[in-house]
This record gives C-alpha cells, structure tokens and sequence, in this order.
C-alpha cells in the first residue's frame, strides 16, 4: 500500500487547467473511499465508475478491499468538474497498488470510463493538450476519438486509447497492447466547401457590394427591406466571401468550439457562421451563468454572427452588443470570479422597416398602429446603429429577373478573388507599420489617422457631410475605415474622393 502521483486536466473557460490527481491507499478494517479537492457530483460519481472499469479489466473491486483510498485534486480550491479524471484515477490506483510499475511524470491522462472499461470521447481535448504542452509534459493519453484533435497540436506525443485495459497493457509495455501515437493526418487545403452562392441571388446589386466591402475589411452589415426580397439569402452566401482561416485562427476556434461541445469536424478552416432565433436569451448570446460559459458572440469569433429579424431581438439583448462590436471581446462578471472571451465577429442583420413588413413598399399599405411603429423603432438605440459600418436596402425584384436563367453579377468564386486581394494588401500595410491586426475594422483612432491619410480637399468633404449627416464620433472614424476597405477593393494607395462618398452612402437612411 503506498502513495502515488498522476497529471490530468480539465477545461477552464476557454482554456485548460492541469489537475494533480494523488491517490493514497492505507490498511483498514473496512472499505472508504474518499474524494477530496472540491469535486463536484460527476467527480465524485468516479469511484463508482473506476471500481466497476477496473472489475471488468480483470482487477480486484476496489469496493471490496479492506483499505482505505483518499483521491485528491490539487489545486484544491479549483471546482473539478466532468468526467475528465476517471482514467487518471485508475493508473494512479493501480500504481499505488503496486499493479502498474512506471514513470508518471510528462505524462497526462484524460477519459471517462464506461462500467466495462471503455473509455468515452470528452469535449475541450485541444486546449487541455495546448495546455499540456505548455507546461511541458511530453505525452498526453486521450480517448481514440479525440486523438485526431488532440494532434493537432505539435510538440506533445498523443496516444488515443479505446479502452483501460489496452492503456494498462500499454504501459506494462505488453507488445499486445501496444498503441502507436497519433499522428496529425488533417491537411489544411483550400478545398471547396459547398456554400450558397452569391451570383445565383437575383438582383441586389448594391447589397451584394455592401457585402463585398464587408467581407473585404471585416465590417458590420444591416440589410433592410420588406419580407421575401432575399435578406436571408444574401446573408447565407456571404460566408461563401470570407477568406479561410490561417492556422493559428482555426485553432483557436477549433478550440473554442471543442470547449463548447460544438465541433463536428476534426479543425476548424472556415469561418464560422451563427445564427441564433431572435428568442434567443441574453445569457445565451453574451454568455454567462454562475461559472461564466461563452455564448453565441464568442462561438462567432473569426467568423459571421447572423441575426435574423434583428428588431425583433430584446431589446437588452441587442443592447449587450455595444461591447463585443466595440472592443471585440465580451467580459462577464458574476459572484464567483470573471471572465473575458473573445468575440471578434462580422455582424450581419436583417430587417423588415416595420412589423408588418410593408411599410414604404410600393403598391402595399402598412397595417401596423402607430404604437407598434414606435416600440419597433426604439428596439435599436443610437449606438447600436453607430456600430453598424453598412446599412443597405434590400428591395423588392423585378419578376422578369427572377425567372431569367442568367447568373447575376459575379459568383462567389470572383467576388473572394478581389476581397483576399484587399485583405492582402490590408495586412501588408499593417505589417510594414509594424501592426499585428489584418483587418481595417480592427483599426484604432490612432491607426486611422495613420494610415487614412487624406488631402485638405477630401477632408472638407467629409467634415461638411458629417455635419450635415450628425454623424458622431464613432460613425465618422468608421466611415474613414470604410473608405479604407473601398480604396482597398480599387486597387488604390491613397484613400479618394469616390471612395469616401461611397463610404458616406452606407450610413443608416431608414426612418429610426
């Protein structure tokens, strides 16, 4: 009977925590098992599931041993959490029993057992294996269904195991049970990934180059017009304009979406798309509960968050917006502690200009009272609007276009051609200044008046429009970036007359 020592790990907001796992196993007249180390009712649930793992890989109940065994977790005032520990549990059991005879140390160990032995897929592997790798352990164990993810990460050997029994033969180093290490078999390519494209949307000329800008600078969108003109469309195709991600980004949204059990693929190379229904809760578009789980704008980060009929939203839920658009990250504050997540995301809205949808559409008569007009119309609040870079009026099609067979305007193959050859330029710009950001949206105060440089001419323009427009602050910097992301798209240096007309176009027109 003796002491020893194992390393597991756990998610921890949208990082990783290694756990010390210590098992200590004394004589006694009768059985005890103790947990210690502020587990939580599925770590505590994990003596049951060892004892019955073990029984059935061919070892001797723990719960019918005349011994006591106290487990504990450091660091202890650390809340363990999940199922992420069971695997740990057995090896550190069987070593203190003297069963196992090996070197624990750079290794990590995480899984959760079924009864039989095998050991279950977690959510989360790739940031607890970054973690890992960090803090210098050199070989990380993890269920076989997460070893694709887990290699994505150089520099740590990852083993995916299917069952206890196979990991304990393993390490006796039983020639039968030897497990070869993962190797990462994930090719990043531009293959094509089938979107929706924007040249098979009829008309919309002036939405579609919006979308364009967009997509080229990483700008916010809103689309107004009545229902059925292509709003939601026009919405789904423009993640068909976004560049892919570069593989520092899709790892980090890789694992962003690993911690929130929502990755359906081995790495992450698009950017993703959300769209939440306009029910949605503010808990679940911010995040947050009692210990801080990131919501819909942090799951959007790199990519589109897409809220449909965007009025319809609470209106404090549209609200908890100002600071993710703002300052690109969302910080939660609840008793227990806070927590920052990303949440750099393009926004793109749609909306009808009234409840009914017909309000201003030609040949169609409004039905709304003036007080549902009203309500509707103070759902979005001025610095919600200031930070929407585009607001473009998706109208109504001619019939004659619809049923043409013709594709209209550019596909989307050409349209992301002339939006990466922007992006390219963006960053090179930055790169020569010596500026980590990569889009003009990212831009601050101080990086606009360095790189929007304008002639006194041009700057008339804009100062007399912004006055006559009442345009704030924050409108007239995004306005210069916009114009930034128009020159970009023309192949142009220096940012034009032309460009900051266009730009000066886009400010909200609807009646608000």
């Amino acid at each position: 009977m003796s002491f020893s020592r194992v390393y597991a790990a756990q998610p921890h907001l949208l990082d990783g925590k290694i756990v010390t796992v210590e098992i200590d196993i004394t004589r006694s007249s009768l059985n005890a098992f103790t947990v210690v180390g502020l587990p939580d009712k599925a770590v505590d649930e994990a003596k049951d599931r060892v004892s019955s793992a073990l029984k059935n890989c061919g070892y001797e109940n723990p719960k019918t041993k005349s011994h006591k065994v106290v487990i504990s977790f450091s660091p202890a005032d650390l809340k363990k959490e999940g199922a992420y520990f069971d695997v740990a549990i057995s090896i550190a059991y069987l070593l203190s029993l003297g069963e196992l005879n090996f070197n624990p140390e750079k290794k990590v160990f995480l899984g959760e057992l079924s009864l039989n032995g095998e050991i279950k897929p977690l959510k989360g592997i790739l940031p607890l294996v970054q973690k890992a790798k960090s803090e210098g352990f050199e070989e990380i164990y993890v269920p076989k269904e997460n070893a694709k993810e887990a290699a994505l990460v150089p520099g740590i050997i990852v083993y995916g195991t299917d069952n206890l029994k196979q990991l304990i033969g393993h390490l006796k180093e039983e020639s039968e049970y030897k497990i070869t290490p993962q190797v990462n078999t994930e090719i990043r390519s531009e293959k094509e990934i089938k979107v929706f494209d924007i040249g098979d949307i009829k008309g919309q000329e002036t939405a579609k180059r919006g979308l364009e800008i967009a997509a080229a600078g990483g700008h916010n969108i809103a689309m107004w017009g009545p229902p059925g003109t292509g709003k939601t469309m026009l919405a789904k195709a423009f993640t068909s304009l976004l560049p892919m991600l570069d593989i520092e980004e899709s790892l980090e949204v890789t694992g962003i979406h690993s911690i929130a059990g929502s990755l359906n693929e081995t790495i992450i190379q698009k950017p993703p798309l959300r769209n939440p229904h306009h029910t949605a809760s503010y808990v679940s578009l911010i995040g947050g509960g009692a210990n801080p789980k990131p919501g819909e704008v942090t799951l959007a980060h790199r990519g589109v968050l897409f809220l449909d009929e965007f009025p319809e939203f609470d209106k404090r839920v549209l609200e908890s917006l100002r600071q993710p658009l703002e300052d690109k990250i969302v910080t939660i504050s609840r008793a227990k502690g806070s927590a920052t997540f990303p949440s750099n995301f393009i926004l793109v809205a749609a909306m009808n200009p009234c409840p009914c949808g017909n309000l201003g559409t030609k040949g169609k008569v409004c039905s709304c009272r003036p007080a549902d007009l009203a309500r509707y119309k103070r759902k979005l609040s001025g610095p919600i609007m200031d930070r929407v870079d585009i607001w473009v009026q998706v109208a109504e099609v001619d019939y004659d276009k619809l049923a043409s067979n013709e594709k209209s305007g550019d596909d989307s193959k050409t349209v992301l051609e002339r939006i990466n050859k922007a992006r390219k330029m963006a960053v090179e710009r930055f790169r020569s200044a010596g500026k980590k950001i990569k889009k003009n949206s990212d831009m601050s105060a101080k990086e606009i008046n360095e790189f929007v440089i304008l002639n006194e001419s041009d700057k008339s323009l804009l100062n007399e429009s912004a006055k006559k427009l009442g345009l704030s602050g924050r409108a007239y910097h995004r306005v210069m970036k916009l114009a930034r992301t128009i020159a970009d798209l023309d192949d142009s240096e220096s940012v034009k007359k032309e460009h900051i007309l266009e730009a000066l176009q886009y400010r909200p027109k609807i009646n608000y």
